[in-house]
């Protein structure tokens, strides 16, 4: 591939109701990420991806735009957005926004003049149907049919919401619609922002012939992923997208497009594709058999993630390039998805951090992951936040759960967990704010939290910071290919970065036992390591410890 600025980033996602509150009213602002740019430089990130922090009711935490110009006055002023930008240029960090697209808020004054007026021409700009009956018997992302009412008074007459029932969807038929939205995508370009990433951007695109599918649920419902997402003909309203909205801006985009087919990555990632990376989850979501339905959770194994990961990697080499991440707002905590019972074993959170951190790509960091934070362990589902986590729990009963099994899966699986306000200290609230957070603190944030982790040498912050450092200083790590190793050990996680004629050999062994590896090539320099004496290398074999991990130069045979 042809060589981009992107693809040297080291990528920081911050919840900006999360991440620091500076006037105390339990919600985190703007004002207080500007406050801790010197942490984040001193992490040695380059560019922050910044989830909503347009104005909305927050019936899905900012998803659900109500005004695509406007700041939250609950996270500051549009005066605060550009401090922030101006701010973070200061320190060479780059900002790109959350682009959502698909839908807006039904608060959004597009959707309030089309319950107000009859003939009002926004009516063609979000999706209406009229009868007697729900037009499909499609089921939302969040629960429920894909169809309400209006709520104006009006008879039998029906609007779309993949998501939410506050998150009606857009009609990208309309190419007044698509105008409109471009138009405001080159408003924040102006602003000089560094780019998007977009969100949920292939369901923008509906099946048209708006038929019943086979029920695949309790409800009778099937998903709307079936009818409503990657549909053909969405590659025309892409095309458009890429022309008229980005082009000319020497910027990045980041595409959020879940099920995508490996063989369609070229018309994603490609030289010419759509966006310049994209997130793939098919790995985020191995602990469940379909990544929208918690309650079908499956076992697996170190080896079922290699497998992912390898064929993964293969895939968006072979298309462009891939987005690397094992948390975001969306996913649960990858210490305790991923590492279960060694959740808060520093040398596994580490190693679990450097496999995915040298893979080929931009790696993403998430707010607090850092730190190793933890999911958390709630009591009832009252003590729940997230919309989706509340559907996910009534669903798995319905599907014949207990509430206690209920219970359990969504501890396991809400998006809560990497929504708990950000631990700067062990004072009340983890000093995240003088007053209770909109959301309960995890139980552990005295014992994780960034003042302990910046006092202590051996802490993830510092070996997050070192490995940062690491990668940029090794072109090999950036742009190297990727090469799978098939290890012997079904707990190894192993590959090659080969750029220039020089073999980056990288070893990741996230198992509590030690294990032998034996080397095909000749070890030339050991570079790296998730600890301190990880390995032992004799002759042709490697001895690595349990939950540790080394990446070292190699000479062929």
């Amino acid at each position: 591939m042809k060589k981009h600025w992107w693809m040297r980033e080291v990528a920081y996602q911050i919840y900006p109701k999360s991440f620091a509150d500076t006037n105390n009213d339990g919600i985190g602002d703007l004002r207080g990420i500007i406050d801790k740019l010197d942490y984040l430089s001193d992490l040695g990130i380059t560019l922050i991806w910044l989830s909503p922090m347009y104005p909305s009711p927050m019936a899905d935490n900012g998803y659900d735009i109500s005004d695509y110009y406007g700041i939250s006055e609950s996270f500051g002023t549009m005066a605060d957005f550009d401090d922030l930008l101006a701010a973070a240029k200061t320190y060479d960090i780059k900002i790109i926004l959350d682009l959502v697209i698909n839908h807006t808020s039904d608060e959004h004054a597009w959707f309030q003049n089309l319950l107000a007026n009859p003939d009002s021409p926004y009516r063609d700009y979000y999706i209406l149907k009229h009868g007697k009956e729900l037009p499909t018997n499609w089921r939302s992302n969040f629960g429920g049919s894909v169809w309400d009412k209006l709520q104006n008074g009006e008879q039998d007459t029906y609007y779309f919401h993949s998501f939410h029932k506050k998150q009606p969807d857009l009609n990208w038929e309309n190419p007044k619609l698509r105008e409109e939205i471009y138009q405001m995508i080159r408003f924040w370009l102006n602003k000089g922002i560094s780019g998007f990433r977009v969100d949920a951007i292939n369901f923008i695109k509906k099946d048209q012939t708006w038929q019943n599918l086979p029920a695949d649920g309790a409800d009778g419902l099937a998903k709307v992923t079936k009818a409503g997402r990657n549909m053909p003909g969405m590659n025309l309203f892409l095309d458009e997208l890429k022309a008229k909205a980005f082009a000319g801006f020497d910027m990045v985009t980041v595409a959020e497009a879940a099920g995508v087919a490996y063989d369609d990555l070229p018309e994603f990632i490609g030289e010419s594709g759509y966006f310049d990376m994209i997130f793939d989850f098919k790995w985020a979501d191995i602990d469940v058999k379909s990544g929208s339905e918690w309650f079908r959770r499956q076992t697996w194994t170190i080896a079922d993630l290699r497998e992912l990961i390898m064929t993964q990697q293969l895939a968006m080499q072979a298309a462009g390039w891939s987005a690397n991440f094992i948390e975001n707002h969306d996913q649960p905590r990858a210490t305790t998805k991923y590492l279960g019972e060694a959740a808060t074993n520093l040398a596994a959170v580490k190693t679990l951090g450097a496999m995915y951190f040298f893979l080929r790509g931009t790696p993403f960091i998430y707010q607090g992951q850092e730190l190793g934070m933890t999911n958390f362990q709630r009591e009832d589902i009252s003590e729940f936040d997230d919309i989706s986590s509340i559907d996910q729990y009534y669903r798995s009963i319905d599907e014949g759960l207990t509430e206690q099994e209920a219970l359990a899966v969504i501890n396991l699986r809400s998006r809560d967990n990497s929504r708990t306000p950000f631990p700067w200290t062990d004072a009340p609230n983890g000093g995240f704010s003088k007053v209770s957070p909109w959301l309960s603190s995890t139980d552990n944030f005295k014992q994780i939290n960034a003042a302990q982790a910046l006092k202590n040498p051996d802490s993830l912050f510092y070996f997050y910071k070192r490995m940062i450092a690491f990668r940029q200083e090794n072109d090999s790590l950036i742009y190297g290919d990727f090469s799978p190793i098939w290890s012997k050990n079904e707990t190894v996680i192993a590959y090659k970065r080969l750029y220039k004629g020089r073999i980056i050999s990288a070893y990741f062994n996230l198992a509590s036992t030690d294990v032998v590896e034996v080397i095909t090539g000749r070890v030339d320099k050991l570079m790296f390591e998730t600890q301190k004496n990880a390995a032992c290398i004799t002759d042709n074999n490697l001895t690595l410890k349990a939950y540790s991990g080394v990446l070292f130069t190699e000479m062929e045979p």
